[in-house]
C-alpha cells in the first residue's frame, strides 16, 4: 500500500488490487461512521481511494501503511435488488465468449452476489464486481453512438447499469426498468461505492396483442 499527500489536507491511497481497494474503503467507511476517522469525502476507484478534508493526513498515512487491508466484512442486510430481462443485443456474443448457451448467462449473472467498487463515466453509474474472473468480457470492438438507458452490461471485471443514454463499449446483456439516478431523490443515486446488489430475473416483456 502506498499512501500520497494530495494538497493540504487530502490522501492518495494506492493498493495492487480491485478486491483490496474495496476492502480499505469498507474500512474506512466503517470508521467514518463509528466516528474513528474525520474526513469530508472517501473517492474509491479501482485501485485507489481518495481521502480529502483530513486534519492529519501524514499521521494516517502512517497508520494505514504500517498494517494490512482489512477483509472485506462478511454481507450484511440492506442488499439492492435490480430486476433484469436478459434480452440484450450482446447476449450471444457474451455466451460465446464464456462458452455456455445463452441461458446460462442469465443464471450465472443472476446466481453472482455484486459489490459497487466506485462509481464513475456518468452520474448513477457504478462499477461492481462479483462475476468470476473466467467470466471477464471483453469490451465491443466498435463502441455504440448510443446505449438505451437500464442497459445491463459487462466489460471486462465489472457490470454496470446504464443511468441514461449514452454512447458506450459495454456488452449489453439485459435490461432493467430501475432508476438509477434522480436528482430529486435522496440520495439521487441508487447505488454507492460498497453497496451490495443482486439482479433479479424477469420475463422479457412481449409484444401486445
Amino acid at each position: 500500500m502506498k499512501a500520497l499527500p494530495v494538497g493540504t489536507d487530502a490522501l492518495f491511497v494506492e493498493v495492487a488490487s480491485g478486491e483490496e481497494a474495496q476492502a480499505l474503503l469498507a474500512d474506512l467507511l466503517r470508521r467514518r461512521a463509528e466516528g474513528s476517522l474525520t474526513v469530508r469525502e472517501i473517492v474509491p476507484a479501482a485501485r485507489t481511494v481518495l481521502l480529502d478534508g483530513l486534519s492529519d493526513p501524514a499521521r494516517l498515512a502512517a497508520e494505514l501503511t504500517s498494517r494490512p487491508v482489512p477483509p472485506v466484512p462478511p454481507r450484511t442486510a440492506g442488499t439492492v435488488e435490480i430486476p433484469v430481462r436478459y434480452d440484450g443485443p450482446d447476449l450471444a456474443d457474451v455466451a460465446a465468449h464464456w462458452g455456455v448457451p445463452e441461458a446460462e448467462v442469465a443464471r450465472i449473472h443472476a446466481d453472482a452476489e455484486f459489490r459497487v467498487a466506485f462509481c464513475g463515466f456518468a452520474p448513477g453509474f457504478g462499477y461492481l464486481t462479483g462475476l468470476p474472473a473466467r467470466y471477464e468480457a471483453p469490451r465491443r470492438s466498435t463502441p455504440r453512438t448510443s446505449v438505451p438507458a437500464g442497459s445491463v452490461a459487462l466489460a471486462g471485471p465489472y457490470t454496470g447499469v446504464y443511468p441514461r443514454p449514452s454512447p458506450g463499449g459495454w456488452q449489453l446483456i439485459g435490461t432493467t426498468d430501475v432508476v438509477l439516478w434522480d436528482h430529486t431523490r435522496e440520495p439521487a443515486a441508487l447505488l454507492s461505492p460498497g453497496t451490495r446488489v443482486r439482479f433479479v430475473p424477469v420475463a422479457p416483456t412481449g409484444p401486445a396483442t
